[in-house]
């Protein structure tokens, strides 16, 4: 018991607390951030018409992981997809998109699990030019979508006989082969 406290106890102490100090540090990084909240939100207005065009740009040649995380930002998306994250958040410095300088250094210091809540805020304020965009898009497509209706629902007509000309067939061969015999073992005698 005595190599136990003395050697591997401290050890485990001493890797959990490397990781409860950078946590400890990432929550004042989050803290001061929501404390400048209301200064980025007025900023972001001030400036939300040069950034439309910009953040768009940024927004299209990014990956599919981070515009779903933009779209629907989940703490497990943020996990597994950090580096493109990072990337995302660096991208939105260069064009001097408020509040994204803090939340890409603190990111980058401590990692985007720990400082969530900041970068949530972020991708939230990103969303609303992706909002009016996706809007824009969707407004021609009725148009389109009774064309594709009508092809698409004779698409799935000709799909399902084609299924049940293949039952047809598949029932016509089972009752064509003879079912095989199965001999059963008989059981040992005593």
């Amino acid at each position: 018991m005595g190599y136990w406290k003395s050697k591997v106890l401290p050890k485990i102490k001493k890797v959990f607390e490397k990781d409860s100090a950078k946590k400890a540090a990432a929550a004042e990084a989050t803290k001061t951030f929501d404390e400048s909240k209301e200064e980025i939100s007025k900023e972001f207005e001030e400036k939300k018409t040069e950034l439309e065009p910009k953040v768009i740009e940024i927004y299209e040649a990014s990956s599919a992981e981070i515009k779903t995380l933009v779209k629907d930002p989940r703490e497990a998306g943020l996990k597994k997809q950090s580096t493109s994250v990072q990337k995302f958040l660096d991208e939105l410095v260069k064009i001097e998109f408020p509040g994204s300088k803090p939340v890409s250094e603190a990111s980058s210091k401590y990692g985007p699990a720990y400082v969530s809540g900041p970068i949530f805020f972020v991708f939230e304020k990103v969303s609303t030019f992706i909002a009016v965009e996706e809007k824009a898009v969707e407004a021609p497509a009725p148009e389109t979508k009774t064309e594709e209706a009508s092809t698409s629902t004779e698409k799935e007509i000709v799909v399902e006989e084609e299924k049940k000309e293949e039952a047809v067939v598949a029932e016509a061969s089972e009752k064509t082969e003879p079912p095989a015999k199965v001999e059963e073992a008989e059981p040992p005698k005593p």
